[in-house]
Formats: C-alpha cells, sequence, structure tokens
C-alpha cells in the first residue's frame, strides 16, 4: 500500500521557519511508524533526524507525536493508524532541535530533583532487604517507566508551564515513596509538595492514555496527592 508520511522538519543551520516534508512510501500494513522514518531517511532524504535505539518498546528514544498523539514510533503500525497520511511531530514542551530530536534535559532535571534512587541508611543487612510480594505489588505499576517522555509532554499543565516537574517525574518517584525498603519518602513528598509538583496536575488523564507501558499515570499521582494530604502511606 501507498502512504503518504507528512513529517516535521527544522533545522535552526539551515531553516528560517519550521515546516513539514511529505514522503510517498510503499509500505505493509504490519510495518511501524519506525520503519517508514528508516526507509524515507535511507532512500529519500538522508538528513532527515529523529532519534532511535532498541526498536522494541524498551528504551523509549523514539516517542513522538504521531496524528496527534504521542507514541514511540517503533510500537505504532500502519494499520492501526487507518490512514493514507501519517503525520510525525516531534513532542510538545520541549525545544526542537533537529527534526524530531527535542531537548530533553529540562526533562531529565525534573527525573532527578525527585530523589529517583533508593535511599536506606540502615546498616547492610547480610544477604537482602527483605520485601512480601503485597509490599512490592505497591508500587509494582511505577517501576515499568521508561522515561519516554510521553506523559509529561502531554499534558497541559506542562505546556502552559515547564517548571512543572510533570507526570513522569511523579512517577518515578512514587515507585520510591511506596517502596517499604525506602527511607526518603519524607523528602520526595515534601518537594512534591511545592508549586511546581502535584498542584499543577488537574486530572486530565492526557499522560495515561500516552504511555506505551499502560501505566496508570493517573492513579499514581493521584496516590501521591493522598499521601502528601494525609502523611500516610498506606
Amino acid at each position: 500500500m501507498e502512504v503518504k508520511l507528512k513529517v516535521f522538519r527544522y533545522n535552526p543551520e539551515d531553516d528560517k521557519k519550521k515546516h513539514f516534508d511529505t514522503f510517498t512510501l510503499e509500505v505493509e500494513p504490519t510495518d511501524r511508524v519506525l520503519d517508514l522514518l528508516e526507509q524515507a531517511k535511507a532512500y529519500q532524504d538522508g538528513t532527515l533526524t529523529f532519534r532511535r535505539s532498541c526498536a522494541h518498546g524498551i528504551c523509549g528514544s523514539d516517542a513522538m507525536r504521531i496524528n496527534g498523539v504521542n507514541r514511540l514510533a517503533c510500537k505504532v503500525l500502519v494499520k492501526d493508524l487507518k490512514s493514507k497520511t501519517i503525520t510525525v511531530e516531534p513532542l510538545l514542551g520541549l525545544a526542537v532541535e533537529k527534526d524530531l530530536v527535542v531537548d530533553m534535559e529540562p526533562f531529565f532535571d525534573h527525573y532527578k530533583s525527585v530523589m529517583p534512587y533508593f535511599v536506606n541508611n540502615d546498616p547492610p543487612p547480610s544477604k537482602e532487604r527483605l520485601q512480601s510480594p503485597e509490599e512490592r505489588a505497591r508500587f509494582d505499576d511505577t517501576t515499568k517507566c521508561i522515561l519516554c517522555a510521553s506523559c509529561t509532554t502531554s499534558c497541559p499543565s506542562f505546556w502552559a508551564n515547564d517548571k512543572y516537574i510533570g507526570p513522569s517525574a511523579i512517577v518515578n518517584a512514587h515507585r520510591f515513596i511506596f517502596d517499604s525498603r525506602d527511607q526518603a519518602a519524607k523528602e520526595r513528598l515534601e518537594f512534591i509538595n511545592e508549586q511546581f509538583g502535584t498542584h499543577r496536575c488537574h486530572t486530565i488523564f492526557n499522560c495515561t492514555d500516552a504511555c506505551p507501558r499502560e501505566i496508570q499515570v493517573t492513579k499514581a499521582l493521584n496516590e501521591v496527592k493522598k499521601a502528601i494530604a494525609t502523611g500516610r502511606l498506606d
């Protein structure tokens, strides 16, 4: 089948304005959007620039807007889009460096701000820090985050003010806040309770819809809000 791939283009070294280029491609219905981008780059325009790595939905590097929705290009099939024209654009809310590549540094700065690592100052046990299956299940969903930024860049609150730490940062804080072995929940909750933390979340659910790992992002954010309001982690 023939499709038209409409791609956002911008090279700050050469372009005065952002624009779209359209590539006409022969594809299979089971081809992924990433396959289309690779075909356009290999056979029509070698300057086309986008991020990719594993191509199996694990690294999250090829997150972009596909027909107006944040998705991973390696997971979206042509047949699923039900359109002969496929439009790909960079993620919103982050500065475009070139074509589909955005500056991820602000996103990762927010991620690092919530202390996304295990904190426990007790003497190490002889074997391991034990945890029940029920305690592990409490935060299992938020361990799935691959830091693709799809949830954060789908959030109107983040578009309005990029100081908002965003859903992804709060999801990664959730993963440690509710870990029974961690000891820094109080510090994380105090930080997230600041002006540009959960106060900016308006429960729109864009983040949940955008997550390629099907994390219940809005649910996790609401659990963090509840912990802030009650001071309890149950």
